[in-house]
């Protein structure tokens, strides 16, 4: 078997199996390592060397966390909450209800689009905004497998079809780029052109997940969230007004300087020097807040440790050699093995970002002497690289939700985030991702 597959396969049932994911990264690299033949001082090596290509982004995630919990601070979430719940004990009867819910849902899908362009914290938000209203969704017998479904539709399909925020890193840092680099000139080529039915793929998983999937009630413990969320937050008009403006000055700092770790640190610092965040609670609250995001960070860690063991198999590019062999010159069978190894890959690797060069320096060359267009290059790369983010349970896109929706231990992450954003995610994005090669 080969042997990323079977890694792959293996962090996959751990998974599961309930066994943490971290545990499950770390298991299936090793065995992978062996089964290329690799030995095990070898594969050891190669984790180790790939621990650090995580180090930047954990680092970014628990500063924004600090920042994250110092906004909370300020009552901001708690407030729109608070409104929430007015509008809750307001309602009458069931079509009210409905009402709220679909206003949330379309709160929390414009919020997280928002987090990948207009203010780029990616999941930093999360945490922030989603345990306070856990209470309100719970009145309103709202499944969490439906918000997490609508968190990452915000969270990856930005990225995938708009070229702004971390969208302009995806579409034209990292996939022009490669494409171009691979042989093909993609002067004059419409990156949102060759995206939009991938990202149409997105949003009929969206809509099937609101209205089919998860549209019927579900309850959860009410005492449980009270014993975490509910808690008295007290703000006014000059917190909230405060808590603006330092979102403001993280976002002007992040796009000043390009790092979201300064701008995070400034927003925090904006509360310290306003008096919302106590100086002599500064130190606690900023451990906190560092508390709320690290498992994330130790999970993107440990991500980028399997991906580096992964590349040092050598088997990436054996894999897709072995389905070129399979194909013979059946484009449309070409298009869709090219899809389900980028969905393999992304899985186990947990990033879209770090997997197009991977692939782009494989499918591009096997593309173009299949005869597809350059815009369905564009598509098949861009796609086969998305695939996977929803539903890898090493994707912030999957981690992030569970953060907010877990606080009180009644969401679990691969049950009720990772399984529900693979089926209505990654399904409908390998439906139309082989549609679009096919037609553009």
């Amino acid at each position: 078997m080969n042997a990323v597959v079977a890694a792959v396969a293996i962090m996959l049932v751990l998974s599961l199996c309930r066994i943490h994911v971290v545990v499950a990264l770390i298991v299936g690299a090793i065995a992978g390592g062996l089964i290329s033949g690799l030995s095990l001082e070898a594969t050891i090596n190669a984790f180790n060397s790939g621990l650090g290509g995580g180090a930047t982004v954990a680092l970014s995630y628990a500063v924004l966390g600090a920042f994250a919990v110092a906004i909370g601070k300020s009552g901001l979430a708690h407030a729109l909450a608070d409104k929430a719940l007015a509008m809750v004990g307001r309602q009458d009867d069931g079509k009210a209800a409905g009402g709220i819910r679909l206003l949330i849902i379309g709160l929390l899908i414009a919020i997280a689009m928002s987090s990948q362009n207009i203010l780029p914290i990616h999941i930093a938000f999360i945490p922030l905004v989603v345990p306070p209203l856990l209470y309100v969704m719970a009145k309103l017998n709202m499944d969490r497998r439906l918000v997490a479904c609508v968190l990452t539709f915000g969270l990856i399909t930005p990225y995938m079809f708009l070229p702004v925020g971390f969208g302009g890193i995806y579409l034209n840092e990292i996939l022009l780029a490669n494409v171009e680099s691979n042989g093909i000139t993609t002067e004059g080529l419409n990156v949102m052109s060759a995206m939009a039915l991938p990202a149409l793929g997105m949003l009929v998983g969206l809509l099937v997940a609101v209205f089919i999937s998860y549209r019927g009630d579900r309850s959860y413990n009410m005492d449980a969230i009270a014993r975490t969320e509910r808690v008295s937050v007290s703000y006014s008009g000059g917190t909230l007004v405060m808590a603006l403006v330092a979102i403001a000055a993280a976002f002007v700092v992040q796009l000043w300087l390009d790092s979201m770790i300064l701008g995070a640190l400034t927003g925090f610092v904006l509360f310290n020097l306003s008096g919302v965040v106590k100086w002599k609670e500064a130190d606690d609250l900023f451990t906190e807040g560092m508390k709320m995001l690290a498992m994330i960070g130790f999970i993107m860690i440990a991500a980028s440790g399997f991906a580096e063991v992964m590349r040092e198999t050598g088997e990436i590019q054996s894999l897709v050699q072995g389905s070129v062999a399979a194909i013979g010159d059946n484009k449309a069978l070409a298009a869709l093995l090219m899809l389900v190894v980028g969905l393999l890959i992304t899985m186990g690797i947990g990033s879209s970002f770090s997997t197009i060069p991977i692939i782009a320096a494989l499918y591009v060359p096997l593309a173009l002497e299949m005869g597809f267009s350059p815009l369905a290059i564009v598509a098949l790369v861009g796609t086969a690289g998305a695939l996977g983010d929803a539903g890898s349970p090493a994707s912030d896109s999957t981690l992030g939700p569970t953060s907010g929706l877990n606080v009180d231990g009644q969401h679990n992450h691969i049950w009720d985030t990772v399984v529900p954003t693979f089926l209505h995610y990654n399904l409908p994005l390998l439906g139309f991702g082989w549609v679009a090669a096919m037609v553009l």
